[in-house]
């Protein structure tokens, strides 16, 4: 069987754990396809599977990597809709670091009309969860006032431009003036450097947001509260400050607020499955308009994936980080 080159966690660690590998080239079964990669997104989720924090599912592969682009290699029994040869983008349960991939057909999608490839792979972790939470699970509507906590990220950019693509009033929160001033080159209307400014003073003067997409966690839970309009609702994706935090849990009540929450790699295939069919439908046609494009900050080679979650863990970065295969 005919081997590739992959990038492997060795042990639980620091950015050194991962490490350049072979590994057998994978088969597509059916519903899958096995897609030759150019490049593959980096993601925070990457990081915590690296540090021993986050399991991949039962069955995927122990590889880190949740999305990447390139050319379908090998169609598995039962796919339709996609021929080898089609250049794709697609949501991935792991293994996104290494040359080639196997996932399920229905959580691929057509390279945009005018995009790269290393763009291409810059969308599908992002733009999924971006999607899903803010419009499906968060309800955002045109004219609702909208938070992103760290607007500059990968998930911060893309929600940024999609918020305001839809019609809604943007705020974001990042830590430099540098990264404040791209928020707002993406269309933030107000960007809080949560460095020299408290964001719910700032958001009360506004008369709060109606939804807010947050990262952080720990404190922030409840200053988030804080910050909602009435009938405002918090959408959790991630807790990099820590899952746990003392609530008043009399402001959920009185103002009809609503907590919320999801994790995108636990979820059933049918789920992304219909999540990529709302984004082929809704957001494609502004990625190929140009209306909407990925903001990429940095590229490294596959085997120097070590060096690229450096870049991500220092918080210098803005958009995203690619990796070339």
């Amino acid at each position: 069987m005919p081997n590739m080159t992959a990038v492997q966690i060795t042990v639980a660690g620091s950015p050194d754990v991962l490490q350049a590998t072979h590994r057998p080239i994978p088969r597509a079964a059916p519903g899958e396809v096995v897609i030759k990669l150019a490049y593959a997104g980096v993601n925070r989720p990457d990081a915590l599977q690296r540090a021993g924090l986050y399991n991949p599912p039962v069955g995927a592969s122990d590889l880190p990597g949740l999305e990447g682009a390139g050319t379908i290699s090998a169609v598995g029994p039962g796919v339709n809709g996609w021929l080898v040869g089609d250049k794709v983008c697609a949501l991935l349960p792991g293994g996104g670091y290494a040359e080639y991939v196997a996932t399920s057909a229905s959580h691929c999608l057509p390279v945009p009309q005018g995009l790269t490839l290393k763009q291409a792979a810059c969308l599908p972790e992002t733009f999924f969860t971006v999607y899903s939470n803010v419009f499906q699970r968060g309800g955002l509507q045109a004219g609702d006032k909208f938070l992103v906590h760290g607007g500059s990220s990968g998930i911060g950019t893309t929600a940024i431009q999609l918020a305001h693509l839809f019609g809604a009033r943007v705020f974001a929160t990042a830590g430099s003036e540098k990264k404040c001033q791209a928020c707002k080159d993406l269309g933030a209307e107000r960007v809080i450097n949560y460095r020299n400014e408290v964001f719910e003073d700032v958001l009360k003067s506004y008369g709060g947001v109606d939804l807010i997409l947050d990262m952080v966690g720990g404190d922030y839970i409840q200053r988030n509260l804080s910050s909602l309009a009435d009938d405002g609702r918090l959408v959790q994706i991630a807790f990099l400050q820590g899952p746990k935090a003392a609530l008043n849990l009399v402001q959920i009540m009185t103002r009809r607020l609503t907590i919320s929450g999801s994790t995108l790699r636990p979820q059933s295939d049918l789920a992304k499955a219909k999540i990529a069919a709302a984004l082929l439908k809704n957001v494609w046609p502004h990625l190929v308009s140009g209306r909407v494009a990925p903001v990429i900050d940095s590229e490294f080679p596959l085997v120097d994936a070590a060096k690229a979650h450096a870049r991500m863990e220092s918080s210098k970065h803005i958009g995203k980080i690619v990796l070339k295969t």
